[in-house]
Formats: C-alpha cells, sequence, structure tokens
C-alpha cells in the first residue's frame, strides 16, 4: 500500500525536484504542478482561508478560520466557491472540479518553467511519421497488426481532456467506498436525522475527490509522453497519441538525438495500442482488476472522524500530516491478495510484453536503444511520475522487479517457440503466465501449454447447431455394423 492514501494525498514529490520541489509545494501555489498543501483543497483554496483571525485556534469552528479574514471584496466569491462544492449532486468524484483543477495546474506549468503549448504542424507531422514508422518496425517482430487507426499529438490540456473517462473509470470504485465512510463518521443517534448532513458531506467528498484527482491528473499530464505510460488504456481506443512538449524535456539531458527519443516513445505508444487492440478481453481484465482490489479495501472510520472533527484549512500541514499516516487499509483475505497479484502480474506482463517488443525492434535500428530501454526502466525503478501518480489515486504502488522479470519471460518465449508462439498466449487470459511463473520463467517457457483452439472450435459448433464430432459420428456408424 501507498503511503499516501487515495484522494487525499497530494502527488508524491519528484526525486529531481529535491528540497526546492518541496518548497514549491508548500507555497499553495502551483509551480512545479504541486498546488496547494491543504488536501482539503476546496476549503484552502478560499480568499482568505491561510491566515488571519480565523487562523490559529481555529479547529473547534472551522469556518470561522474560512471567512474569518476575508474582506467584503472576497466573501462573495468564498461563498460562491462553497455554495459549488455543496451543491454538487453527482457520483463519488465532482468530476467537473477535477478538469477545472487539472487544467489549471496544467496551464501553471511544471518546475523546469516548461509551460504548455498548443501543437505546431510541425510536430504534428513529426508525430504522425514516427508512429507510422513505428508500426512498420513493429511488423516484423510480433503477430499483431497495427492497433493504431490514427495517430495524434496531444498538448498537455489535450491529454487531460482525453484520459478524464479512464480515470474515472479507475477512481470511482474506491470513491464510492470512502463515501460511504464518510457518513459513518457521524454518531449512531444522529444519523437517522442527518439526511441534509449527509447529502453535504457527499458534496464535500466529492469536492475533495475532484480536488486532489484533478492535481493528481494535471501533474501527471506535465511528465506523460503518451497515452499508455502505467501500462492502461488512457485514450480513445485505436488513436496513438504523443506529446511533443513532454517528449522534448524528456529527452533534454539524454544527449540523444531528439528523432530517435521521439521515434522510441513512438514504437513503445505503437506496441501498446496494437496489444490492447487485438486482445479484446484486455482492457477489461485489468479495469475490473483494479475494481476487484478497490472493493477489498477498509476506511479507517476512527481516522476520518478524526481528520474532519479537526478540520482547520488554516493548519493545512497538520491535516496533511494526519492522512499521511495512511486511512486505507486491504482486506488480509485470500480474496483481496489474489486480486493485488492479478492487479500488479496483468500489468507487468502487459509492460513486460511491450519492453521486449520495442527492444527487438529498435535494437537494430536505433544506436540509443539500450540507452533509451534503461532510461525508461529507471524511471520506473525510482518511482518515476506514472507510478506515484497511480499509487497515490488507487493505493497501489508496482513492484518494477516485476516489470523486468516479465521483459525477460517474453524474451525467453520469443527464442523458444518464435514470435507467434509467444504472441499466441494473450489468446486467452488461462493462457498467460502467473505471479508464480515471472519467479520461474524457464519452468513455465518449457512447460507444455493448453491449446483452446479445438476446444473453442468444437463448442463454437456446438453452440451453432453444427455437426456432431468425427469422433461421435464414427461411434454411430460402429453402432450400426453390429
Amino acid at each position: 500500500m501507498s503511503d499516501t492514501p487515495f484522494g487525499f494525498g497530494l502527488p508524491p514529490e519528484e526525486p529531481e525536484d529535491g528540497d526546492d520541489g518541496k518548497k514549491k509545494g508548500s507555497e499553495g501555489g502551483g509551480q512545479g504542478g504541486q498546488g496547494p498543501a491543504n488536501p482539503f483543497g476546496g476549503f484552502g483554496g478560499l480568499p482568505g482561508g491561510s491566515g488571519g483571525p480565523g487562523g490559529p485556534g481555529g479547529g473547534d469552528n472551522p469556518f470561522a478560520a474560512m471567512f474569518g479574514s476575508l474582506n467584503p471584496n472576497d466573501l462573495g466569491a468564498a461563498f460562491q466557491q462553497l455554495g459549488q462544492m455543496l451543491s454538487y449532486e453527482g457520483g463519488p468524484v465532482n468530476w467537473d472540479m477535477a478538469k477545472d483543477i487539472a487544467r489549471q495546474t496544467v496551464s501553471q506549468g511544471t518546475a523546469d518553467g516548461t509551460k504548455d503549448s498548443s501543437v505546431s504542424p510541425g510536430e504534428r507531422s513529426a508525430v504522425e511519421e514516427a508512429v507510422r514508422l513505428a508500426d512498420l518496425w513493429l511488423d516484423g517482430v510480433t503477430s499483431m497488426p497495427s492497433g493504431a487507426a490514427t495517430s495524434v499529438a496531444w498538448s498537455r490540456a489535450e491529454w487531460v481532456e482525453a484520459t478524464l473517462p479512464a480515470w474515472k473509470q479507475l477512481v470511482d470504485p474506491v470513491a464510492e467506498r470512502v463515501g460511504a465512510a464518510m457518513g459513518d463518521v457521524l454518531p449512531e443517534e444522529m444519523q437517522a436525522m442527518a439526511g441534509p448532513l449527509l447529502g453535504m458531506m457527499r458534496s464535500m467528498g466529492g469536492a475533495m475527490f475532484g480536488q486532489q484527482i484533478g492535481q493528481a491528473v494535471g501533474v501527471l499530464a506535465g511528465e506523460v509522453v503518451g497515452s499508455t505510460d502505467i501500462g492502461l488504456p488512457l485514450g480513445p481506443a485505436g488513436k496513438a497519441a504523443l506529446l511533443p512538449v513532454n517528449i522534448e524535456a524528456f529527452g533534454k539531458d539524454l544527449g540523444v538525438e531528439k528523432n530517435e527519443v521521439r521515434l522510441y516513445l513512438a514504437l513503445r505508444e505503437a506496441a501498446h495500442q496494437r496489444l490492447f487492440a487485438h486482445v479484446p478481453w484486455l482492457r477489461s481484465h485489468l479495469f475490473g482488476a483494479v475494481e476487484g482490489y478497490a472493493r477489498g479495501i477498509q476506511v479507517d472510520t476512527s481516522k476520518l472522524e478524526d481528520v474532519v472533527g479537526q478540520l482547520d484549512p488554516s493548519h493545512p500541514e497538520q491535516l496533511q500530516e494526519a492522512l499521511q499516516q495512511g486511512m486505507f487499509q486491504p482486506e488480509d483475505t485470500p480474496a483481496q491478495k489474489a486480486a493485488l497479484a492479478r492487479l500488479e502480474t496483468a500489468l507487468a506482463l502487459v509492460e513486460g510484453w511491450v519492453d521486449a517488443v520495442v527492444h527487438e525492434a529498435a535494437k537494430p535500428r536505433l544506436t540509443s536503444a539500450d540507452a533509451l530501454r534503461e532510461t525508461l526502466r529507471r524511471r520506473r525503478a525510482s518511482g518515476g511520475p506514472a507510478e506515484q501518480t497511480f499509487a497515490t489515486l488507487i493505493g497501489l504502488e508496482l513492484r518494477p522487479r516485476r516489470l523486468r522479470d516479465a521483459a525477460r519471460l517474453w524474451a525467453s518465449l520469443t527464442d523458444a517457440r518464435g514470435v507467434d508462439g509467444r504472441d499466441a498466449l494473450w489468446e486467452h487470459p488461462d493462457m498467460l503466465p502467473t505471479a508464480d511463473d515471472l519467479d520461474d520463467p524457464d519452468g513455465f517457457v518449457h512447460r507444455e501449454q493448453l491449446d483452446f483452439s479445438e476446444l473453442d472450435k468444437m463448442l463454437g459448433e456446438a453452440a451453432g447447431g453444427g455437426d456432431k464430432p468425427n469422433l461421435t459420428k464414427d461411434d454411430e456408424e460402429g453402432d450400426s455394423d453390429k
């Protein structure tokens, strides 16, 4: 489990930011994409909410802390924002707020001073050419045909817009559990008469989740290079996407030619697109694993009760420290452990296959293939932005060791069974390696595999009312001769 719980913790500091990054994150501004330190951002972001007469000692009356220092000109804006929070009547996350905050975070730029910008015609053409060439190279190293019907170059803001539907599918299951827990913090004798209050708490919860998710997605938009950086299909199906402004930042200090960096990243994006396009069960398998894991998360209602009761927007750092102790714990049951293993293994297999296939395509053609591969692997191993945001949003940290193990297993399968034999394992989820197989790749590579093709054919014929299998027909003929 991540130390920073879903929905409340800020996106983790980037390793390269050091003390400077932490300083920026604590100033309440958006420089570096860190945003305000107050996890209840809907409160802390109000005008005058960080000081004034409602400051110290305001824990007993958070609204006094919130409005005590407002001048008349700010009061209307404060009540308007509070009204927007309390009038929300949607699902567990206020996605309109999440979208707005993500766009605001993007507009503020990243820690290195890079601002978002519209994609130029030249950048768009370069991305289209890179994806086209990447697909040609991949044709020789995988039996799966191209999965990208189109290729696009996105700005950071466009990435936010395009990926929000996928984030909604990922985040809502966990947020629903937390929303239900927020109602449980009320004393039992109050719950019968607390209908309006429960509604207000749900609205506040939706706003809090919206603020945090928007913040995290906005930070991630400043780092990702495509639509599949976390191993999940975040963008529209069949659309290979790259972000030129982030590719430029990614390759800035690598000492590698810009065209090679773009092409290597296009290979990764195009490989992901092939996998998700031609393995029809894979998307639902991955998102179902996330949902299954979320169902087993328990909420520490006593800690949530303490946090809500001590809400003081003028002292956000104290609230942040309390929340970072961890509010969400997985159930210690076989079902929850199985859900966790299923999710980790599935994501590792996707990333491992992409890593192996891309390396096979790039190695003979790009002089920097080895260096770029290792750079991306280290980015993962050091807790890169994709993994950190994923951990923040659903409370799960992927184990980088699994990714390397999976890449080695797929490479060994290529050597032992060829491209077709390797890719045939994606035909059915029961044919894929398990977590134990990642520990013993040689055992899996040389194990006799089940062939589902004949069984599927027989079942299809039976369902369609076709001829009986030959064995039955021969038996009938044999009986008639007796």
